[in-house]
């Protein structure tokens, strides 16, 4: 677990990456889960941070593909937590897969690691869904997180501004393994190439990404190199 920003951490689960938030009044919000079987990485996050399991509030989900939602049935079997994602891929996260298809982002990188690592016919645990969020709806939780909807690399897929751009969770928008870039793949890239403007075009101090490491102040200059005019 590495601290982001004041009360916010990244949490490996698995090459993809959890995002805990803890609220001024204490809560605590956990935005995706990892792939399967990384969910004793959140419970010793929590330990960490002399929290118990039952503490984690909420499991907010960027978008339903396997290294997201993979730990989301143990981690809110053991927390009770309440879970939140866009409508349109709900019917996924309820079912475990399979998932829609996609396509590899170009660059060597993404080809390789497309290939390697997205597996679109093997379930996951299903989890339930309790609260379905959109575009614009500001979530009363940790403070304050704000949907946007940004589509492509899932139809379903959300970034989240915490607390008025102290931190943008850009989720599978992009990643920044080897600087800020691609996702390894898009269901739609012209749509997906709108979303990472649109982010672009935001205000914020840090940056947090599925894959890779975050950005912990001055996000905005880096994220703008890369997508401000993406193509």
């Amino acid at each position: 677990m590495k601290k982001i920003v004041e009360k916010a951490w990244l949490v490996p689960l698995g090459l993809a990456n959890g995002v805990l938030l803890e609220g001024d009044d204490g809560e605590l919000v956990l935005v995706d889960a990892g792939f399967p079987d990384h969910e004793a990485a959140i419970f010793d996050a929590l330990r960490t941070l002399d929290r118990e399991p039952q503490e984690l509030r909420h499991v907010v989900f960027t978008h339903a593909h396997p290294d997201h939602i993979g730990s989301a049935a143990a981690i809110v079997a053991r927390t009770g937590a309440k879970t939140w994602m866009h409508p349109a891929d709900v019917r996924i996260a309820e079912s475990g897969g399979p998932f829609r298809p996609m396509s590899s982002s170009p660059g060597l990188v993404q080809k390789i690691g497309f290939r390697l690592f997205w597996r679109p016919n093997e379930p996951v645990a299903p989890i339930r869904i309790d609260e379905q969020i959109d575009d614009g709806d500001m979530l009363p939780i940790a403070g304050g997180l704000e949907v946007i909807h940004t589509p492509g690399h899932s139809a379903g897929h959300v970034s989240l501004l915490w607390q008025n751009g102290r931190l943008l969770i850009v989720g599978d928008v992009g990643s920044n393994v080897a600087g800020v870039s691609d996702p390894l793949g898009f269901e739609d890239r012209e749509q997906g190439r709108r979303s990472q403007r649109q982010l672009a075009s935001l205000h914020f101090e840090a940056a947090a990404f599925g894959h890779g490491r975050a950005i912990p102040r001055d996000a905005v200059p880096r994220i703008r190199r890369a997508w401000g005019s993406s193509t």
